[in-house]
C-alpha cells in the first residue's frame, strides 16, 4: 500500500506557532508589503507543508495548494473569460469559496499551476502529485452568463484544463489528479461527464487520477471504471455505500482509498484502519491501493492534519509488518515441512538398504556352512 493526500492542506498553524501566512495576506491587502514579499512568505509556508507531509511519512505529496484561495478561484482567475464574485458555501461544509462568473469564452492562455509544481518539486523530498479541480465541478460551482448550455460550458473548461495538464506534463509532472465531487450530486449528467473526461484527458501521458468525495458512486458504477484514468478515488466515510457498490462489478483501477476522515478531528484507531485495509483487500489487491484521507485536509487544524497523516502511515506500516510476519511464518512452516519430508525420505532410503545387507549376510552364512 502507498500513502498520499487528496489535495489541500491547512495553511494556518495553531498557536504558539505564528500565523505568518494570514498576517502576510492582511499586510498585502493593507498595502504594507509587496506582492513579491507575499510570494516569498507563501513559498515558505509551502515548504513547511511539504516537510510536514514528508515527516508524517506520506509517499506521494502535494504542495498543499497554499496559493489557492479555494478549489475554484485559483483556476478560474487564471483562465480567460472569468471574473470572481461573492462568497458561497462549499458543498455542505463550513468553508466558503468565491464564485467564478463566466462572462466570456473560456480560454487557456498561459500556465496557471506550472510554477507551483516546479517550486514544490524543487523543495520536496517526496514525489509530487498535482491536484486540479475538474471541469464539471468547476462549471457546476460557477455562474454561467455566457454559454447557452451547461454542456458547452463544461466542454470548454475540459479543453482549457487539458491545455493546463499538457503544460504540467511538459514541465515534468508525472501524476495529475482531477477532483470531481460535483458529479456525485448530479449523476443524471453522466453522459456529459463522460464526454468531458475524455476531452480532458486527450493526449495526456502522465498517470491520471479521478477523485470523488462527499458521497458515493452508486448509479455511475461500474461505467466510471471505463474512463481513461489509472486511479479512481472514492470516499468510504461520507460515501459508506461505496462498500456495497464495489461488490457489484470487479474493480479494475488502482484505488484512492478515502478512509481517513478529513472533516473530523477524531483520530482513527490503527485497528479501525487495519480492519478497513483487510476489508478492501477482498476487492482490490493492496499493492494497487493508495491510502488517503477522504478529501482535502483544509477542514482540519494544521497540527491535527499532520497527526492524522502520521497515524495513517503508522497503520499502513503496522499492517505491512503483520503481513510480512505472516509471510515469514508461512515460509518457515513450508521450510520445516520440507525438512521433515526430506528426513522421512532419507529414513526410507536407509531402511531400504538394511534388508539388502541382511540378505548378503544370510547368503554368506550359508556359504560358510
Amino acid at each position: 500500500m502507498k500513502t498520499t493526500v487528496v489535495g489541500n492542506y491547512p495553511k494556518i498553524p495553531n498557536l504558539p506557532r505564528p500565523a505568518k501566512f494570514r498576517k502576510a495576506i492582511a499586510d498585502f491587502d493593507a498595502g504594507k508589503i509587496t506582492r513579491a514579499e507575499l510570494e516569498r512568505i507563501t513559498d515558505q509556508v509551502t515548504v513547511e507543508v511539504l516537510d510536514e507531509q514528508a515527516d508524517a511519512g506520506i509517499d506521494l505529496v502535494t504542495d498543499g495548494k497554499i496559493r489557492w484561495e479555494d478549489e475554484q478561484t485559483y483556476l478560474a482567475r487564471g483562465l480567460q473569460g472569468f471574473s470572481i464574485s461573492g462568497l458561497l458555501r462549499y458543498f455542505d461544509s463550513n468553508t466558503y469559496y468565491r464564485q467564478p462568473v463566466c462572462e466570456g469564452a473560456v480560454r487557456w492562455t498561459q500556465p496557471i499551476t506550472v510554477r507551483d509544481f516546479q517550486f514544490a518539486q524543487e523543495n520536496s523530498a517526496k514525489p509530487i502529485k498535482v491536484a486540479l479541480t475538474g471541469p464539471y465541478t468547476l462549471a457546476r460551482l460557477s455562474l454561467n452568463q455566457h454559454y447557452a448550455t451547461l454542456d458547452e460550458f463544461v466542454l470548454a473548461l475540459a479543453d482549457a484544463l487539458n491545455a493546463e495538464a499538457r503544460a504540467l506534463e511538459q514541465a515534468g509532472a508525472t501524476f495529475i489528479q482531477f477532483d470531481e465531487p460535483a458529479i456525485l450530486r448530479h449523476k443524471q449528467d453522466w453522459a456529459l461527464f463522460e464526454q468531458a473526461m475524455r476531452r480532458l484527458t486527450q493526449g495526456l501521458t502522465a498517470k491520471l487520477a479521478l477523485y470523488t468525495y462527499f458521497g458515493d458512486v452508486s448509479g455511475i458504477y461500474p461505467q466510471i471504471l471505463d474512463l481513461p484514468f489509472a486511479v479512481l478515488g472514492l470516499d468510504f466515510v461520507q460515501g459508506p455505500k461505496n462498500w456495497d457498490v464495489i461488490k457489484t462489478a470487479p474493480f479494475t483501477k488502482e484505488l484512492g482509498f478515502g478512509i481517513v476522515n478529513a472533516r473530523n478531528t477524531k483520530i482513527e484507531t490503527k485497528k479501525e484502519l487495519q480492519r478497513a485495509f483487510a476489508r478492501i483487500a477482498r476487492f482490490v489487491a493492496l499493492d494497487r491501493v493508495y491510502i488517503n484521507p477522504t478529501c482535502g485536509l483544509e477542514f482540519l487544524p494544521r497540527e491535527r492534519a499532520q497527526e492524522k497523516l502520521a497515524n495513517m502511515v503508522a497503520a499502513v506500516g503496522a499492517a505491512g509488518s503483520r503481513d510480512t510476519k505472516r509471510g515469514n511464518t508461512k515460509t518457515a512452516k513450508r521450510g520445516s515441512a520440507k525438512r521433515e519430508s526430506a528426513k522421512r525420505g532419507s529414513a526410507k532410503k536407509i531402511g531400504a538398504k538394511k534388508p539388502a545387507q541382511s540378505a548378503k549376510k544370510s547368503k554368506g552364512a550359508k556359504a560358510k556352512k
